[in-house]
């Protein structure tokens, strides 16, 4: 019986220093400062290629502004572009900042001298004023571009309802 209880109590050790040890894997690591206070280390942000050219996709611009708009009346522009390199370009992604813009954009390889564009739509569903962000990803460079729509929604006047009498 002695035996037994030994085997046990050495299997649970065994299990508590495995998870132990596993706990310690899964952990941040940590950094000591100086006082002998343990840090988190922060998440080593990625940094872009020095080395990475721009697209060779050139925009006539980059960002756009819609001025006053109507609230519930959603607004588009088209992003033009023209391909200035002497590759064939193709777009991978164009993303939006929020879903309250939509996107769309030319799908097959732009060829140099080419042009193709980018469409932005945006919901005008809250008052006040909005700056989203357009990302687009191409096939040529590790770099992305990035275009910019902005505006003010402003809500419709709304006439005065007559009094009516009883």
């Amino acid at each position: 019986m002695k035996t037994l209880k030994l085997s046990l109590f050495a299997v649970a050790g065994a299990l508590f220093l495995s998870f132990s040890a596993n706990a310690q894997q899964l952990a941040p690591k940590k950094d000591i400062k100086p006082s002998g206070t343990a840090v988190t280390a922060a998440p080593k942000a990625t940094t872009p290629n020095p080395d990475a050219k721009p697209t060779g996709l050139t925009f006539k611009e980059d960002t756009f502004s819609f001025g006053d708009i109507e609230k519930g009346k959603p607004v588009s522009h088209e992003f033009t572009f023209k391909n200035t390199s002497k590759q064939t370009i193709l777009i991978t992604n164009v993303k939006a900042s929020c879903g309250c813009t939509a996107t769309n954009y030319t799908k097959t390889p732009i060829k140099p001298g080419e042009s193709g564009n980018v469409t932005a739509t945006y919901n005008a569903a809250n008052p006040g004023s909005f700056n989203k962000s357009i990302t687009v990803t191409a096939n040529d460079t590790e770099l992305n571009k990035v275009l910019t729509i902005k505006g003010k929604v402003i809500a419709p006047e709304t006439a005065p309802v007559p009094a009516t009498e009883n």
